[in-house]
Parts: structure tokens; C-alpha cells; sequence
């Protein structure tokens, strides 16, 4: 059997991080980043690279039944849109959108939850894995809609291509995908450039009202995500304006409600090397910084620290960078020592430092 004949280049892709070690850039993370405002492209650095949209289309897959899932709580919404840890929470919260018996039908893969802590003792369910919220939902949305529930993740079923409808009603109504592939969790997932990505996370904004979707997301953000999680963190710091959302592989979508942009603001980054929710936590850090959003930096690395390539940022966004250390001020430098070691090693001959040297380096701050 032959492979696929469809081959998109990435070699578009750009430095968006460093980690550095004491000013030494140790690590470098690869991308691309565009900003959209309506349908005209603000910015874009790394190229139009073509990439799926995965879980990060999830909005736009549920809009397909906002409908005739209006009765829903907004609990059981808002898990609809969600990529989930597999917690407690979110669990209790998806049993309810089905029937017991109807909970059979749910094709995601048998998963252990997303994130565990201690030891633990379960066997794989469908229901751990992070998409059985949505894919509970669509279930539900084709019983409300009289459509047969066998088969519902092939691409030629009605729920794909009314989903690929809500693309093209922003798109373009002759809009194509260039390539449809297999999902992790069994569901069509659409390959797309990254600005096509940004240009349908700006219209979220404008059209927030016209469904529940983004009401949901921002009541409650752990139920997208979870603890932790980048896009969770991001919509409970920015208070109603912003939602985010992650997908598989390096994607973060965000669709941001800001003056500045009265048509809406969509950014999206796609990191080359798949999911790293660090690296993807400064670029956001960055982005949501300079328009004004407070929003916290990751865990520390370890003896590094991270710098952003300015041209992730639109050029007349970047003066307000350096208002922005992806730091804490209370993390000390690791990655050095405070002191000259020529000032305490052997000078040539033998002798030691001169005599006027008196601190020692335990003393240095």
C-alpha cells in the first residue's frame, strides 16, 4: 500500500522561545504565530504553515448543535467544548449528558485520564478520554436531530459535513479542506493554515452572542481543560474577554474581545515540535501581555530562563514588551553564580587572589 501523496513543507517554521543559561540560548522552540482581526491578517511570523485544527475546532465542531443542546446545564455545555483531564469533575459531568444506556455508543478510545497524581490503579474507559465530553454531546445533538448515531466520526456523516458548513459559513461557502485525517479520538479533523485557524477564532468574537458557546467556556474553564491547563488558566485571568482553547500537536486558539479590534481578535499559535505547554505559556504570556491582559508565567525552568523573539508580537505592539519578564522577580538565578571565579582562583605562579579580596562568595547576594 502506498502513503498519502499530499505533502506540505513546514519549513517556514521560526525561533519563538529560547531558553537560555546564563545568557546562552540552550534550547530553541520552533513555530509559527498569526493574528487576525475580522478577515484581515494583523500579523504573522513563521509562515502560513498548513496544519490540522484538532481539538482546537471544537467550538465550531458543538455550533453545529447549539440548538438543540440549549436545555443543557451550563456544566454539561461547557464539557461539550472541552479537551479534559479525566478528572472527577469533568466525569460526573459527562455522565449526564447520556443515558447509561446510550453511553455504549461513545467511540473515543479506551484512555486513562489526561492527568493522574499518585499512584494509580484503573483500567482504560472511554469516558477518561479528553474528548468524551464532545463527542457525548454530538451524540446527544444527532438524537435531538434524528440522525443515526452509527458512524457518526466518518467523514461522510451528516455531523461532519454540517461542521464543515460552520467552516465555510466564515471561510467561504466554496471553502475545501486540502487534506481530512483521523483525529486521536476517531473524529474528522481538517488540515487548514494557521491564519485560516486565526481568521475563525476572530469570528468567535463577533458572534459571541449568537450561541452559548462562549458564555459556557468562560463560566467554567476547568471544565474545558482542567487543572493546570494553559487554555483553563487563561480564561479564569482574563475575566470573561478571551477564551482559549488548546489542540493536539501545538496548537493554542485564542479569540479576544478587545477594544483595539472591534472585529474581533484571533491568535493563534503552533508550535513545530507538537504539544509543550511552557513554551506555548510564554508565547501567550507575551501576546495577552502587551494588549493589556494580566496573565501569570508558567512554572520556572530549571537553571533557565525564557526569552521571546519580539517578531511573534506585532510591530507596533512590541514597545510594551519590555514591560513583560517571563520570570518571577522572586526566582533567584540559578543558572550562575554571582561572582567573578577569577577573583578566587590561583593567579599564574601559584599565589592566590590579592589580599584585598575579603568577601567570600557564600556572602555574595
Amino acid at each position: 500500500m502506498s502513503g498519502p501523496t499530499h505533502q506540505y513543507s513546514q519549513d517556514q517554521w521560526v525561533p519563538l522561545v529560547d531558553y537560555r543559561r546564563n545568557g546562552i540560548a540552550e534550547c530553541t522552540i520552533h513555530g509559527s504565530v498569526a493574528w487576525v482581526s475580522g478577515d484581515k491578517l494583523i500579523h504573522a511570523y513563521g509562515g502560513d504553515v498548513t496544519c490540522y485544527g484538532r481539538s482546537m475546532m471544537k467550538p465550531y465542531m458543538v455550533k453545529v448543535f447549539t440548538k438543540e443542546l440549549e436545555e443543557m446545564s451550563w456544566e454539561q455545555k461547557a464539557i461539550a467544548v472541552s479537551s479534559h483531564n479525566g478528572d472527577t469533575e469533568h466525569i460526573e459531568v459527562i455522565q449526564t449528558i447520556l443515558s447509561e444506556s446510550e453511553l455504549g455508543l461513545m467511540q473515543t478510545p479506551l484512555s486513562l485520564p489526561l492527568m493522574q497524581f499518585g499512584q494509580q490503579r484503573r483500567r482504560p474507559r472511554r469516558l477518561y478520554h479528553s474528548c468524551s465530553g464532545e463527542h457525548a454531546a454530538i451524540l446527544r445533538g444527532c438524537r435531538k436531530k434524528n440522525w443515526s448515531r452509527v458512524g457518526y466520526v466518518w467523514p461522510h456523516h451528516e455531523f461532519f459535513l454540517a461542521y464543515l458548513e460552520q467552516v465555510r459559513g466564515v471561510l467561504g461557502a466554496k471553502w475545501e479542506p486540502k487534506v481530512i485525517a483521523k483525529d486521536g479520538c476517531g473524529l474528522p479533523t481538517m488540515s487548514m493554515s494557521v491564519v485560516e485557524l486565526a481568521r475563525l477564532y476572530a469570528d468567535l468574537v463577533t458572534k459571541k452572542s449568537d450561541d452559548w458557546i462562549w458564555e459556557a467556556m468562560v463560566r467554567h474553564p476547568d471544565l474545558v481543560g482542567g487543572f493546570n491547563r494553559l487554555d483553563s488558566t487563561i480564561m479564569k485571568s482574563c475575566r470573561g474577554k478571551v477564551i482559549a482553547k488548546e489542540g493536539a500537536d501545538g496548537l493554542l486558539g485564542l479569540a479576544i474581545e478587545h477594544p483595539d479590534y472591534p472585529n474581533g481578535l484571533g491568535v493563534v499559535i503552533k508550535i513545530a515540535h507538537g504539544w509543550d505547554m511552557r513554551a506555548t505559556w510564554y508565547v501567550a504570556r507575551y501576546v495577552l501581555g502587551v494588549l493589556g491582559f494580566e496573565f501569570r508565567n508558567p512554572y520556572p525552568l530549571e537553571r533557565q530562563k525564557a526569552y521571546l523573539v519580539d517578531g511573534c508580537i506585532p510591530e507596533n505592539l512590541r514597545s510594551k514588551m519590555v514591560s513583560i519578564q517571563p520570570w518571577d522577580d522572586w526566582d533567584p538565578d540559578r543558572d550562575r553564580w554571582q561572582f567573578d571565579y577569577r577573583d578566587f582562583a590561583p593567579v599564574p605562579g601559584g599565589d592566590f587572589a590579592p589580599a584585598e579580596i575579603t568577601h567570600h562568595p557564600d556572602q555574595l547576594k
